[in-house]
């Protein structure tokens, strides 16, 4: 059965297409539908209502940051959003999104550009923290809810993991860095081309945009190539293009494992226990690209063999 707000938020999507266009072909889809985001697409236009705890001062200037920066950043068609269900709701233009039956068209190399050109944009004032590490406490959080009847072992793994990481790295103390602009959840997931179809790869998603530790943005590309799920030579094309383009968050020559291993480390566990939460409260077991991140955080003393001496030519 379909919930209260996403019908709300597919006809207030439709609504503000058809105040402003007299023609429209009326496409519509629901792009996600999750307990933290619902996101609507009607023709050209995106409505996204917010997690519930999203708090607007914080949101403001995420939104206020994406509008000055358009070379990297979508921005919203309003930096005011709307209230729909005790949600806030925001309307974006609509870019495609990465082809996920087409990886071998990923576009690391724009990923790590778009990314070197964030780090290196000045931090407007008033700007919240980048919320990555959050997202992660928040990850084990969940995973402790969701096995608390179970005697699940892989529970056991990403705990030690976890209680191995340094205190920033779990947000329990600030980040060292309070002044570099950060993503703080790059995935693939987060490009779009716009306009669509074949205009410019852009960053979309300002939900944990804020300030902090650049190395967070590389660290799910680097824990999925130390976990063998993101293939060396993928590895390669988006730190290089990182570099390339002066990015400051790992050494333009040599090893840049130094500044990786602890983020790498903490998204590693945040994927792992997304991963044993999901497979729990579907009752299932771990699949194949599951169990490689729990085994991961069971020998998270893991280095790349090939990391040191590739990335240092």
């Amino acid at each position: 059965m379909t919930h209260p707000l996403l019908t709300a938020l597919t006809w207030r999507v439709r609504a503000e297409v058809h105040s402003h266009k007299s023609t429209c072909d009326c496409g519509a889809a629901t792009l996600a539908d999750r307990p933290d985001a619902t996101v609507v697409r009607h023709a050209d236009t995106v409505a996204k209502a917010h997690a519930p705890d999203t708090v607007p001062a914080e949101l403001a200037p995420r939104l206020a940051t994406a509008t000055q920066n358009p070379g990297i950043l979508l921005p919203p068609l309003s930096l005011t959003p709307v209230d729909l269900h005790g949600r806030l709701v925001t309307f974006w233009p609509y870019g495609a999104p990465v082809d996920p039956e087409n990886p071998d068209a990923a576009p690391w190399e724009s990923a790590a550009t778009l990314l070197a050109h964030l780090h290196r944009t000045p931090a407007p004032p008033g700007l919240p923290p980048m919320r990555g590490p959050v997202k992660a406490a928040l990850a084990v959080a969940r995973l402790l809810s969701a096995t608390r009847q179970q005697l699940n072992p892989a529970v056991a793994p990403v705990l030690r993991a976890w209680s191995a990481l340094p205190e920033w790295a779990r947000a329990e103390t600030p980040m060292s860095d309070s002044t570099t602009l950060c993503h703080g959840d790059l995935h693939l997931g987060q490009l779009v081309r716009h306009p669509a179809p074949d205009g410019p790869w852009r960053l979309i998603d300002v939900d944990d945009l804020g300030v902090g530790e650049p190395a967070w943005d590389l660290a799910r590309p680097a824990a999925w190539y130390a976990c063998g799920l993101l293939a060396p030579e993928d590895w390669v094309r988006f730190l290089g293009a990182y570099r390339a383009a002066g990015g400051p968050a790992v050494p333009a020559v040599g090893d840049p494992w130094p500044a990786l291993d602890i983020p790498a480390r903490a998204l590693t566990v945040q994927t792992a226990a997304r991963a044993v939460a999901k497979a729990a409260a579907a009752d299932r077991p771990l699949d194949d690209v599951e169990r490689a991140v729990v085994d991961a955080c069971d020998r998270m003393g893991f280095t790349p063999p090939e990391l040191a001496d590739g990335m240092a030519k």
